[in-house]
């Protein structure tokens, strides 16, 4: 990739606050809501249904959705999500200080603040591209500070602050998460306009959807990158629903000590966001895609076979740091390759392959703890891994990744946007790429 240090465009600066405000919130929410659920049952069930009511928009819209993003002007599309959300969270707020909330109206509001996450998560991916110009070295190091703050304030600050409001007051939580998502949407409404996405007519929103999911599946490289997420979604799932259990049963750790296993996991995702732009310059994007995956199954063997919570910690942390790593590298890299038309379809494709993965990884991970040993989903998952290394590393190789890279420079042309330069509505739009088979 390019070794290209220009400074990163003032826009992205309020770009990366609005998401790190509005991260904090859904650390809080994320928190808050399935305490408060807790505090209106203690069916199983009914909480799981409050659980999965976020993730379904994925499931049920995804391609949809990104196809809507790719019709719309992504920035207002973000902070109307966000603004929307906003008053959306005053609902259950209300309802908890007038003593009706429901399990119901918390599944309802968690579907709804997914939705809005599908549409601002999508149009944040597309958006980036256009501030920075789709500078590859940009782009890795925009998401590598994204994606620390993002691990910061969701899961280190978030939750633990979302406890505490939760004990001032039931709606306290949700206000102060309303709080910011209005102030994410108030800072994104003054980024840069973007260019609009080229229209197609004629052309119905199944079509376009259809469209970005085929772009997908005929390009090796994106293929690739889009396999790494949704084979690691099954193998993380499968050992995060054994991991309390394996935690306690195998290797004596308490309550206290199992938040400070999924601390030394977070902090390790740190560290690998932080570097991934490093690892990118010396190995190449291609080759340092290949060691992260490496690293996550060969740490997640190195967790099933811990003796002790320290060692346990430590492969944790290292597996973090690939993930870390991985979460930078991949997204940068398809930001930089992707035609602006297509970057909404193609990025929620690949997030929704990612989502509908990770149920069969919680139902894997259950069923082999329960016909074999509650170290057999660990194993499973290292395997899992690694054999999608093995299988995407010539996917995802250096020559590909740089020959993608020339063809998308090549069809940017001379005369594209500089990083960070607004760019007025009705402004000629880029010519649209070719697609190069084999990648």
């Amino acid at each position: 990739m390019t070794t290209d240090i220009r400074k990163l465009p003032a826009g992205f600066g309020r770009l990366w606050t609005a998401q790190t405000i509005s991260s904090l919130g859904d650390g809080v929410t994320h928190a808050a809501l399935p305490l408060l659920a807790l505090t209106l049952t203690r069916d199983p069930m009914a909480l799981a249904v409050v659980t999965a009511a976020g993730t379904l928009p994925w499931l049920l819209f995804g391609i949809l959705g990104g196809a809507l993003v790719d019709r719309w002007d992504r920035r207002r599309t973000m902070w109307v999500a966000d603004a929307a959300r906003a008053v959306l969270l005053a609902t259950p707020a209300a309802a908890a200080v007038l003593d009706v909330l429901s399990i119901a109206l918390l599944a309802a509001v968690a579907f709804l603040l997914g939705l809005g996450g599908l549409f601002f998560d999508t149009a944040a991916t597309a958006y980036l591209p256009d501030l920075l110009g789709r500078d590859p070295a940009l782009l890795e190091r925009a998401n590598s500070r994204l994606r620390g703050t993002q691990t910061a304030a969701s899961g280190f600050a978030g939750p633990p602050a979302g406890s505490a409001l939760l004990a001032l007051g039931r709606a306290v939580p949700l206000l102060a998460d309303a709080v910011s998502f209005a102030l994410s949407a108030l800072l994104v409404r003054s980024l840069p306009t973007a260019p609009r996405p080229v229209p197609q007519a004629r052309e119905s929103l199944l079509s376009q959807a259809r469209a970005g999911a085929s772009y997908v599946f005929r390009d090796r490289l994106l293929l690739g990158l889009a396999l790494r997420p949704a084979v690691g979604n099954i193998a993380f799932l499968a050992v995060e629903t054994v991991l309390a259990l394996f935690a306690h049963d195998r290797l004596g750790i308490d309550t206290f000590g199992f938040g400070l296993l999924l601390t030394a996991e977070a902090t390790g995702g740190l560290l690998g966001a932080g570097i991934a732009s490093f690892l990118g310059r010396r190995l190449g994007t291609g080759t340092a895609l290949t060691c992260t995956a490496a690293v996550e199954g060969f740490a997640i063997l190195g967790l099933a076979a811990a003796p002790n919570p320290y060692a346990a910690g430590l492969a944790l942390a290292v597996c973090g740091a690939g993930m870390g790593a991985t979460m930078v590298l991949g997204p940068s890299l398809r930001q930089a390759i992707v035609p602006a038309h297509l970057m909404g379809r193609v990025a929620s494709t690949s997030r929704m392959l990612a989502m509908c993965a990770a149920p069969f990884g919680a139902f894997l991970g259950g069923w082999l703890a329960t016909a074999y040993d509650v170290r057999t989903p660990l194993y499973a998952a290292a395997g899992l891994l690694l054999a999608m290394t093995a299988v995407t590393a010539s996917m995802t190789g250096n020559r590909r990744v740089e020959a993608a890279l020339s063809a998308a420079a090549a069809a940017d042309g001379p005369g594209h946007p500089e990083p960070g330069d607004p760019v007025r509505e009705g402004a000629p739009e880029r010519q649209q790429p070719t697609e190069v088979s084999g990648r």
